[in-house]
């Protein structure tokens, strides 16, 4: 009982410094609250993010106001198709020491960092974008044979234009499930784009201010781990993810035309992670239905492929995601 006690006065303070965090947040990035709660979700549970979105929709300002509200050192990378491994990593020099004698130096690479923007990650080639790899799993590198640990926390949040195809080389499917989240940016809607150019096209610019530290951050994510899952919400995620693998039992009978592959356990975990980390933004001790279904789509819609006859009736990746919903909630009426 009193440990319950202490996790609920836990949960409350952390509540009330992510209220302060979020509302730093959207001073800079107005409007898009949504797209606010799923990456503040992605950082809690101490994974990664991908942005989707068309250009000039702040996702670029979005992830420098987080990294300055947490209190993160962060470092930038455009990626390009020239851009090679060694540019993300670091390499070792030659170095010629005062004594006349020669050493090799390792000189780290933007990757050795707290949150790292990779900026059109699709635009590089696929040897430079899986350089990422082991770092998003692993939180460390290994160049010329030699383990190198990242720093903690390490979070990647990369964006990506959906439009524009040309010169862009598609995130394999293993690099995709690295990321726990794609955030979809939208355009915003009237009175937000209103709000938008109220606060950023006169003299005075909303600022930002840190609310986290380092070891802040990794201590509010050691309590969402603490959060407690209730068995409903649990089996919830079980059947929705599950439900979404052509073939298996669980399966409804459209998914064997409409879905080539499906959700692995990882989609699972990250589902099970991102419903605890949204019921603390939102004030509550433990994740509810309402969070599995709000948390769905940005965790499924990067780990499911269409198949060619969904494809060509027009179904998209969100028509699925909405109808197993949908079916869902039938089933538990």
């Amino acid at each position: 009982m009193v440990e319950d006690e202490k996790l609920v006065s836990e949960v409350q303070s952390l509540t009330a410094r992510l209220a302060e965090a979020r509302a730093s947040v959207e001073r800079r990035f107005v409007g898009q609250h949504a797209v606010v709660e799923q990456v503040f979700a992605a950082i809690l549970s101490g994974g990664h993010g991908l942005l989707v979105g068309q250009p000039g929709l702040g996702k670029t300002m979005l992830v420098d106001t987080l990294a300055t509200v947490l209190g993160l050192g962060t470092e930038r990378i455009q990626f390009t198709p020239d851009l090679m491994p060694a540019d993300i990593l670091g390499s070792e020099v030659l170095e010629v020491r005062p004594d006349g004698s020669r050493a090799f130096r390792f000189i780290e690479g933007p990757v050795f960092t707290q949150l790292l923007m990779a900026d059109e990650i699709n635009r590089a080639s696929p040897r430079t974008q899986s350089a990422l790899l082991q770092a998003m799993q692993e939180s460390e590198v290994t160049i010329a044979g030699k383990h190198r640990p990242l720093g903690r926390p390490f979070h990647v949040l990369a964006t990506q234009n959906p439009i524009e195809q040309e010169g862009t080389y598609p995130l394999p499917e293993a690099q995709l499930d690295r990321f726990l989240l794609q955030i979809d940016v939208g355009y915003p809607d009237r009175d937000t784009e209103r709000a938008i150019l109220l606060a950023t096209t006169g003299i005075e610019r909303g600022a930002a201010h840190a609310v986290f530290d380092p070891a802040g951050l990794i201590a509010a994510q050691a309590l969402i781990r603490r959060m407690p899952v209730g068995e409903s919400v649990l089996n919830a995620i079980l059947d929705l993810v599950r439900a979404a693998r052509p073939g298996a039992p669980e399966a409804p009978a459209w998914m064997a035309e409409t879905l080539v592959w499906g959700p692995g356990p990882r989609a699972a975990q990250a589902l099970t992670m991102v419903t605890r980390a949204r019921a603390a933004l939102n004030g509550r001790f433990a994740p509810t239905i309402e969070d599995v279904e709000a948390m769905a789509a940005p965790v499924l819609r990067h780990r499911m492929a269409l198949s060619f006859a969904a494809r060509a009736r027009g179904d998209s990746i969100q028509d699925v995601i909405d109808r197993l919903l949908g079916d869902r909630m039938r089933a538990a009426a």
